[in-house]
Parts: C-alpha cells; sequence; structure tokens
C-alpha cells in the first residue's frame, strides 16, 4: 500500500482536476439528460479549500464552467446539495423565504464510526478487512430494500475514501421525494435505536416484518465468519457480559456457567441458541428465537445517519472527491462484485498521478504543462493510463442504464399523447 503524504495534496489535486477528474461524465450524471430546464444550473456544489475554508452554494451553468472553477479553487473536498428555486450562487438576491431546495438525489451515508460499540478491532476513523464486513453486510441489506421493497432502480454505492459508504438514489421520481417521505423511507430501513447509554438497541416481536427476515438472512451468511471468528465477540468474560445485557436476566446464571466451561466464541454461540430454544425460563418470559435474532442484528445491522437522508437541502460528498486525510479517490462501488470490494486497494491521488507519469517534479515541468490545450479528449486518455480507470467504467455504466430510463419514459409518454 502506498504511502500518501498529505503536505503532497496541493500539487497532486492541481494535477487530478486538470488530467483526470470526469468531468464528462460527472457533468452527464447531475444534467440528468437536460430534460429539466436550468437542472444543473440551480444545482448546489460547495468546496472545502485548503485550512478548512469551507464555500457554499456555488453553481454552474456548464460543464466548463464547473471544470474552470474546480481547477481554479482546487478544492479538499467536494461537496453535492439539492437542486434549488434559483441558481444558489445567486442565493443573497432572492426575496427571503423564496430560495428553496426542490430536489435532491435520496442518500445514504453510513459510517464505521457509528459502529464501534459493536467492533473490536478498530475504533474512531480506523478500518480493517475484519470490520469493512459490515460495511459488506450493510450495502446488501439496504440495496436489495431499495430494489425490491420500494422499486427504486438507479442505485449508485460510492466508498467514502476513508472509513464509510454512500448510496445515491437518482431515479427521477425519488429525487422528487418530500422530506417527510425520506424520513418515512430511512425510518423503515432502520432497526438499530438508542444511543451510547442504550444497551439493548434492537427490539423485534413475534411477527417478524419480512424486511427483518430478509435482513437476517443477509447477516446469516457473514455472522461466523464475521462476529464470532473475526471480532470473536464471545471470546472473554468481558465481551460476553455486554451479550448477556440483551437477553432476559432469567437466563443468564445457565449462561455464564455455560460459557466458562466452553473455549471460544462458537461453541458459546450455539450453546445461547441451545438455551433460548430450550429453557423453560425463556418460555416463562415469553420469549423466542428472535432474541438470537435481535442479538445479530445489533452486532451487523446498518447503522444510517438519519438527517443525511431525511434532508433534501443537506450536503453529501461528492463522488471521485478526494479524501484529505487518506489520499483516496472516492470511487463508486460495482455492487455486482460487492464482496470482493476492497477499500485499501482504492487508489490514492498519489498513485493515479504517479500513473501518468508526469506528477511536475519542478517549476520547468509545471510551465511546459500550463501550455497545454486541456481538452476532454486528451484527459479520457489519461485517466485510461491509471487505476481509476475501472471505477470510471462503473460510473460510466450507471449513467448509461440512467440514459436507457429516460429514454424508455420519453417514448412511453409519447406513445400515450398518441393514444389521444
Amino acid at each position: 500500500m502506498e504511502l500518501f503524504d498529505p503536505a503532497e495534496l496541493p500539487e497532486l489535486l492541481k494535477l487530478y482536476y486538470r488530467r483526470l477528474f470526469p468531468y464528462a461524465q460527472y457533468y452527464r450524471w447531475l444534467n440528468y439528460g437536460g430534460v429539466t430546464k436550468n437542472y444543473f444550473q440551480h444545482r448546489e456544489f460547495s468546496f472545502t479549500l485548503k485550512d478548512d475554508i469551507y464555500i457554499r452554494y456555488q453553481s454552474f451553468n456548464n460543464q466548463s464552467d464547473l471544470e474552470k472553477e474546480i481547477q481554479k479553487m482546487n478544492p479538499y473536498k467536494i461537496d453535492i446539495g439539492a437542486v434549488y428555486s434559483h441558481r444558489p450562487s445567486q442565493h443573497n438576491t432572492v426575496k427571503l423565504g423564496a430560495f428553496q431546495a426542490q430536489e435532491k438525489e435520496l442518500v445514504f451515508d453510513i459510517d464505521m464510526t457509528d459502529y464501534d460499540d459493536v467492533r473490536r478491532c478498530c475504533s474512531s476513523a480506523d478500518i480493517c478487512s475484519k470490520c469493512w464486513t459490515l460495511m459488506t453486510m450493510a450495502m446488501q441489506i439496504i440495496d436489495r430494500a431499495l430494489k425490491e421493497d420500494f422499486g427504486f432502480k438507479h442505485r449508485l454505492w460510492v466508498y467514502s475514501g476513508r472509513r464509510g459508504v454512500h448510496c445515491w438514489v437518482c431515479d427521477e421520481s425519488v429525487r422528487k421525494l418530500s422530506s417527510a417521505v425520506r424520513s418515512g423511507i430511512v425510518e423503515y430501513l432502520s432497526l438499530v435505536k438508542g444511543g451510547q447509554d442504550v444497551k439493548k438497541k434492537v427490539h423485534l416481536s413475534e411477527k417478524l416484518h419480512p424486511f427483518v427476515r430478509r435482513s437476517i438472512n443477509i447477516i446469516r451468511k457473514y455472522f461466523e465468519e464475521y462476529a464470532l471468528v473475526g471480532q470473536d465477540i464471545l471470546e472473554n468474560k468481558e465481551n460476553w457480559d455486554k451479550i448477556l445485557a440483551l437477553v432476559p436476566e432469567t437466563i443468564h446464571e445457565e449462561l455464564q456457567k455455560g460459557f466458562q466451561r466452553l473455549h471460544n466464541s462458537s461453541q458459546r454461540w450455539e450453546y445461547l441458541r441451545k438455551v433460548i430454544s430450550t429453557s423453560q425460563n425463556m418460555k416463562n418470559d415469553k420469549c423466542g428465537p428472535w432474541l438470537e435474532w435481535e442479538i445479530m442484528l445489533q452486532y451487523c445491522f446498518p447503522r444510517l445517519d438519519i438527517n443525511v437522508s431525511k434532508g433534501i437541502n443537506h450536503l453529501l460528498k461528492s463522488p471521485f472527491s478526494v479524501h484529505p486525510k487518506t489520499g483516496r479517490i472516492s470511487v463508486p462501488i460495482d455492487f455486482h462484485k460487492v464482496d470482493q470490494f476492497d477499500p485499501f486497494t482504492v487508489p490514492t491521488i498519489s498513485t493515479i498521478c504517479r500513473e501518468l507519469d508526469v506528477v511536475p517534479t519542478n517549476e520547468k515541468d509545471k510551465e511546459e504543462h500550463e501550455g497545454e490545450p486541456d481538452n476532454s479528449k486528451h484527459r479520457i486518455r489519461d485517466y485510461k493510463k491509471t487505476s481509476l480507470a475501472p471505477y470510471i467504467k462503473v460510473f460510466e455504466q450507471f449513467l448509461g442504464n440512467l440514459d436507457k430510463s429516460r429514454k424508455g419514459e420519453l417514448l412511453r409518454k409519447s406513445d400515450l399523447q398518441k393514444d389521444f
């Protein structure tokens, strides 16, 4: 893994924004075929510059304007906001109350730090291959529900560049959803509830909702390898006491004795399952197999940042932004290969600039490059020389599906008009 030096970031970003950033595809995405007048022009972008200088309400006429401004400002981070009633860059000239967020993709933000109470390998901003399985499970659970339970077609999953993932749901009807409907969707997708002081965060009943059952089926595929082997959640008394806090006190003594006799998390988990299904105390407590599922869900179920999803005007980090701490590019994830996605193989800005083999090393080099024509064809060839290429291909496939849907919808509308 190549080490990234944050001190090099300003120069690397200049090169990245001039030679590698996929402006054409990016504009094609956010313009949505130009079907709605001024859709792109009314979109908010925000830039975080060096030393955490934050600039909101940027907006652009076209791809060329966006390109010029990004290259001029050299942002450390780019965020995407809503499509507003007026151009965001002119929001100060609009009379009070008239400037309103009208549309935005439905977005989800899943961050590894929200799992700190249930992962043992890392904490805070750190991640490793053991806990990354949490993101793999989260993506599968949320994506299945968005696709099958809600019928949403266009879902773009993106690695945040450090410790989490984002999802952009881009269907035309979804972009128009009100904040109340977005809240309802995210509420449907949330099972783990309660802050740090709440020990038991998942409560199921005898009647399991199909969404819960399907989520458990996904978790079950990973649970032994992830929770019992990788995280070793029942390794010692300190850890198994956390799980005992999630089950009725009437079986604590029985479990404590059994756990002490056994040798590893897998054996202790099997014993826990046996006690849940056979203990007379459990029957008296009116508990059932869902107790085991509550534990699995508390340790493995996705934890969403609700505020990011429900607010139409909420900003979210843009795909192809660079993470200033890790240097990793925020790349689209090929959902067909979600199990193989490895955040540690995502290219850093240092890597792709080196792959270009044109990292300016002195002033003379810079002067030579400054005279070059900066056209799109030149840039297309450039990114194809680097390890960014497969991720841009994933993005292009996503855009192709959006285009197909849009054309299908236009044909359907014209056919309906003919019928009249």
